[in-house]
């Protein structure tokens, strides 16, 4: 088992975020289109029983999605079955699986079980994989005050179910959406003319305005940003020197962020930068460059 909290899976999925997954799963599943193989060889009353097994040692991430699967598949299921199917894990999200452990059964029409089976594994490999490599990241800060966090860097349409597998992993969720958190960027303070403006735009903008994050690459940037009493300051690409001097002028109750470029064998080094931090890390890897764990789908007769 994990160490940390593993997020509830149908809390996290609720609203919104629900709403975006369900989607996912229905582009998923019509992008495959009709299984005519499946329609040809089986009958609409013939069964297959089916084992989602781990063929490496992995944490399981997204092991709920495969009912959701299942349902919307006999939703838009293009060919005729008769009867019902069953899920039942053998599981839950944040285990670590041995090789060979069967982490799910399942049962039903052959052309259902079929038809749902790659965008079932597809999700689970996949969000597992991030897990994993989250896992690995989040251990190199054991024992620091810094926490892991990832960002937008994810693939379109996946952004909620890839950050939650962040969360399975160990690390934690940046702003999930534009709105969740303002962040002032090179672009927008251009346009505003400063730091002090651009805050001050936000803050004429919304009531209440929501946490203000800044983006700062240099040492006059960190001050004027601290002088607006923004929420946290993201210190962006900046070598181990210029993260320790930008630490120490920033007061307790702003938050720091060390961000770009950072590696598994730089992120310690980040978090140890200074007594004062940084309280986050951000890595954006997590979700775009993480290998998919392996998992595969053993199909017999029920």
């Amino acid at each position: 088992m994990s160490s940390h909290t593993v997020p509830d899976f149908d809390a996290f999925f609720a609203g919104q975020p629900r709403e975006h997954l369900l989607v996912a799963i229905d582009l998923a599943l019509l992008e495959d289109g009709p299984d005519l193989t499946s329609d040809a060889v089986f009958g609409p009353v013939d069964r297959l029983a089916a084992q989602i097994v781990a063929k490496q040692q992995t944490l399981v991430a997204g092991l709920s999605i495969a009912p959701l699967v299942m349902e919307r598949c006999a939703a838009l299921l293009e060919s005729p079955v008769v009867g019902g199917w069953t899920w039942t894990p053998h599981t839950a999200d944040g285990d670590e699986l041995p090789p060979g452990f069967i982490a799910a059964d399942i049962e039903g029409p052959a052309r259902l079980v079929l038809k749902a089976e790659r965008v079932i594994l597809n999700f689970i490999c996949h969000l597992s994989g991030i897990a994993n490599l989250t896992r690995r990241y989040a251990r190199e800060l054991d024992g620091t005050a810094t926490r892991l966090l990832d960002t937008r860097k994810t693939l379109p349409g996946l952004r909620f179910p890839e950050k939650y597998a962040v969360l399975v992993g160990g690390g934690q969720n940046h702003r999930r959406t534009l709105a969740e958190m303002l962040m002032l960027k090179d672009n927008h303070i251009d346009a505003a003319g400063s730091i002090t403006a651009a805050v001050a735009a936000l803050r004429a903008a919304y009531a209440p305005c929501p946490p203000i994050e800044v983006e700062c690459r240099t040492l006059d940037e960190v001050r004027e940003a601290v002088a607006c009493k923004v929420d946290r300051i993201m210190l962006d690409n900046m070598d181990l020197a210029l993260l320790r001097e930008s630490l120490a002028v920033v007061p307790t109750g702003i938050e720091t962020e060390a961000s770009g470029g950072v590696t598994l064998e730089t992120l310690r080094q980040l978090a140890e930068a200074s007594p004062h931090g940084p309280d986050f890390v951000s890595v954006g890897r997590l979700t775009h460059s993480a290998p998919v764990a392996d998992f595969s789908m053993r199909i017999r007769k029920a």
